[in-house]
């Protein structure tokens, strides 16, 4: 069949092929406004109204509480001997002095209704007043005397504090460590080193939320070197002590000791 107007020969084919293409647009059009219009179909779903109670979850989190930082305090504190022990050692006629700054940290829960605290210590002064000679056990041979500076460190320590939070409370505390002297203590075969032990009861008062006033009423000391030398010249004595101890943290964790 030919068209007459435009000289053209039309076809049953061409007629099928024109509407096979007219289709095929068709189908390509359709996919494409598809996909533009997908994103926006979906936010659509997504922007829900505050009020739709589908929106809300089904399950929350349980909130834990913050577990509280644990108590810890600092004390500075001086010490004087006033009499000598005869229990480890054999040492007479000698005092000690020091200064020193404690840390006690509430560690390890209770034990006989008192609170156990980690303790460490450091002595930056101590002073030893000892006959100026002496024989190797350290017993005196001179009525003059002299003065010996040291150090001593104490890292491994434990404290009981009962009537925790309460105005007066008692304490009993022991620490372990080792002292140095810068020249040899108690007799000239000694050495510069020795190992140390210190124990202390007494009572802390309450000055304020922050400070405590702390009463070392008995107190024990014990030095020597262990026999690491043949020579193990060493010391006991009975002493007391007084410092002052402030609270770390905030102020309402003090207050609650």
């Amino acid at each position: 069949m030919r068209h007459r107007g435009c000289g053209l020969l039309y076809t049953p084919a061409l007629a099928r092929r024109g509407t096979a293409g007219h289709s095929g647009i068709a189908l390509l059009c359709g996919v494409g406004a598809l996909f533009f219009a997908a994103p926006h179909l979906a936010f659509a779903q997504d922007d829900k109204p505050a009020g739709d109670t589908l929106a809300a979850p089904l399950v929350t989190a349980a909130s834990t509480p913050a577990k509280p930082p644990a108590s810890s305090e600092i004390t500075i504190e001086g010490m004087a001997s006033y009499g000598h022990w005869i229990i480890f050692a054999s040492g007479r006629n000698c005092k000690l002095y020091d200064v020193a700054i404690e840390y006690d940290r509430h560690a390890w829960g209770r034990f006989l209704k008192a609170r156990v605290d980690y303790v460490a210590e450091v002595l930056p002064m101590v002073l030893l007043n000892q006959p100026a000679v002496t024989d190797i056990w350290g017993g005196s041979l001179s009525q003059t005397r002299k003065i010996i500076p040291g150090a001593d460190i104490s890292p491994i320590g434990i404290r009981w504090l009962w009537r925790d939070g309460r105005a007066i409370k008692p304490y009993l505390v022991a620490k372990v460590g080792l002292i140095a002297f810068t020249q040899k203590a108690l007799s000239s075969q000694s050495t510069y080193e020795d190992f140390s032990l210190r124990s202390t009861g007494g009572l802390q008062v309450r000055l304020n939320d922050r400070f405590d006033l702390r009463l070392g009423l008995f107190g024990y000391m014990h030095f020597s070197n262990g026999f690491i030398t043949p020579v193990n010249p060493g010391l006991d004595v009975m002493n007391s002590s007084i410092g002052l101890t402030y609270h770390l943290g905030s102020r309402r964790q003090s207050a609650a000791h």
